[in-house]
């Protein structure tokens, strides 16, 4: 496997947990491809694209065609979640009982459609994902606990983190800011400032690392992060210059 040299004990790392969830590439005996967090089919495969992996390596091409293998019939994976009435995305695991805020979606999982869609060409030219992206901009206003998973924006929330896949202020402008309808919002613009504000001599440096990251380098708590780094680039080249090819991070 070919990784960018200063990451590889990281993809080593990764690589060397692929079986940890009873399956290979990551996944659960009953294909289940979320468990695991970092560690997942989906969250293993992301880092590695991260660390410079080309998606053509025999890894990621199986790991690639995993994921194909839980679409569905009905055009959802079996790892979707359902889209609900107030225009977003939810899970179905209440940690909290049924209080009357489950009743609403997810801006977590909301978020990560958002993410997924932006690279069908239906981003900016779909009534229904305006309508999600709508939720989140009220919710950024809001910010009471949502949905079954109670996803808020608090103080810990407003900590800026690393990797994307996280739900916290960078993944949020960087989902959004491939959506024109979020581009020339207010709240937008404040929660970009959240991330400007947090940022050391141009760089970003993570407040908030999940301790599943401890020992690895790309993402350390209070040091600047190369590839967080990077990322914030090519944000900062979207607001400027207009939308990004999806396929950009």
């Amino acid at each position: 496997m070919e990784v960018r040299p200063e990451f590889g004990a990281d993809a080593a790392a990764i690589l060397a947990r692929r079986h940890d969830n009873g399956a290979d590439y990551w996944a659960t005996p009953d294909l289940g491809l979320i468990k695991g967090g970092p560690f997942s089919t989906l969250g293993a495969a992301r880092l590695l694209v991260e660390f410079g992996v080309e998606a053509t390596d025999p890894v990621l091409a199986s790991t690639t065609e995993l994921i194909w293998s839980a679409w569905r019939d009905d055009g959802r994976f079996a790892v979707a979640p359902q889209q609900f009435g107030d225009n977003g995305w939810r899970c179905n695991k209440f940690s909290y009982g049924h209080g009357p805020e489950t009743e609403y979606s997810n801006p977590g999982p909301t978020l990560i459609a958002l993410d997924a869609f932006r690279f069908t060409g239906m981003a900016n030219n779909c009534s229904a994902l305006d309508g999600a992206v709508a939720f989140l901009l009220d919710y950024w206003v809001s910010r009471a606990p949502l949905g079954p998973c109670h996803y808020g924006i608090g103080s810990l929330f407003l900590q800026v983190s690393y990797p994307l896949a996280d739900y916290h202020p960078f993944s949020w402008v960087q989902v959004l800011s491939h959506y024109e309808r979020s581009r020339a919002d207010s709240r937008f613009a404040e929660a970009v400032a959240v991330l400007e504000a947090q940022l050391v001599d141009g760089q970003v440096v993570p407040s908030r690392v999940s301790r599943a990251f401890a020992g690895f380098q790309f993402c350390r708590k209070g040091e600047p992060s190369q590839l967080a780094t990077l990322r914030y680039a090519e944000l900062q080249a979207r607001l400027t210059s207009g939308l990004a090819d999806p396929g950009q991070h």
